[in-house]
C-alpha cells in the first residue's frame, strides 16, 4: 500500500527577518518538528524571498548536495572555489559541498526581491572534492511535460549530484494530466506545487503544499488551474 506523507503550505515552518522571508518544510534553523526532518534523503526545502541587495554572508557547508533554483529574480553567487556568478529564474545550480566550502548569496537586483528553493539532499559518498555547476533550462519553455533538471548522471540532462536522485520540472495547463514513473525501486517521490492547483494519486494540492509518497512505482498528476507548475523529487528513502 502507498504510504502519503501531506504537508499543507500554511504547516511550514516560517519566519520574517525583515530582508529574508523563509518557509521550511522540514526542520531548519529555528524552525523543529521531530515529524517533519526530512523525507528520505530529502534534508531541506527551503522557500525563500530575499529583498533587494541583501543575502547571505560567508557561510560553511560540507557532505551536503545544495540545489538552488530561483522562481523570480537573479542570485549573486561567491564561494570558496572561486566562483563567482548570477544565477536567475531559468536556471538551476548545484554545489556538492563534499570536505567543505564557503559560499555567499545575495539578491543581484537592489530593489526587486528574488525568490527561490534551496534543497538539501544527503550525497552518497563523503569527503568528495567540493564542486559547483550552474546550468539553463532551456526545455522549461515547453508546457505540459515533466522536464529532468537533476540526476545522479553526469551524461544526463540537467546538473549531476552525488546521490540517486532525479529532479523534474513542469508547467501545466488546466486539466492536463500525465504521469511519472520512478526510475529506481525502493525510492520515494516528494512533490512541491510552485504555482497553481493540482491532483496527486487523488490528494488535493495546492500553491505550495508538499506530499511525499513511499511504496509507489508511478504517481498520477493532474493540473486543476492554468500555468500550475510543480516540481518532482525522487530521493532514496534510506
Amino acid at each position: 500500500m502507498i504510504n502519503y506523507i501531506l504537508h499543507k503550505a500554511e504547516t511550514r515552518g516560517n519566519a520574517d527577518h525583515g530582508w529574508l522571508k523563509t518557509h521550511h518544510t522540514f526542520s531548519f534553523a529555528n524552525y523543529y518538528d521531530p515529524e517533519r526532518v526530512h523525507f528520505g534523503m530529502l534534508r531541506v526545502l527551503n522557500d525563500d524571498e530575499v529583498a533587494g541587495g541583501m543575502g547571505f554572508d560567508m557561510h560553511p557547508h560540507d557532505n551536503m548536495e545544495i540545489i538552488t533554483i530561483p522562481l523570480h529574480g537573479s542570485l549573486a553567487h561567491k564561494d570558496s572555489m572561486r566562483n563567482s556568478s548570477v544565477i536567475t529564474t531559468g536556471e538551476i545550480q548545484v554545489m556538492s559541498a563534499g570536505t567543505g566550502i564557503y559560499h555567499s548569496e545575495f539578491n543581484a537586483d537592489p530593489q526587486i526581491p528574488v525568490k527561490l528553493l534551496q534543497i538539501w539532499i544527503f550525497p552518497n559518498k563523503k569527503n568528495v572534492e567540493p564542486r559547483y555547476d550552474q546550468i539553463k533550462l532551456d526545455k522549461l519553455e515547453k508546457r505540459n511535460t515533466l522536464t529532468q533538471i537533476l540526476s545522479p548522471n553526469k551524461d544526463d540532462e540537467g546538473v549531476w549530484i552525488y546521490q540517486d536522485a532525479w529532479f523534474h520540472l513542469g508547467k501545466f495547463d488546466n486539466n492536463f494530466k500525465t504521469s511519472y514513473n520512478l526510475k529506481k525501486s525502493g525510492n520515494g517521490v516528494y512533490a512541491f506545487v510552485i504555482k497553481g492547483d493540482f491532483s496527486i494519486n487523488g490528494n488535493s494540492l495546492k500553491e505550495r503544499d508538499g506530499i511525499g509518497l513511499s511504496k509507489v512505482e508511478n504517481i498520477s498528476l493532474q493540473a486543476l488551474s492554468s500555468d500550475a507548475e510543480i516540481l518532482i523529487m525522487e530521493v532514496p528513502l534510506n
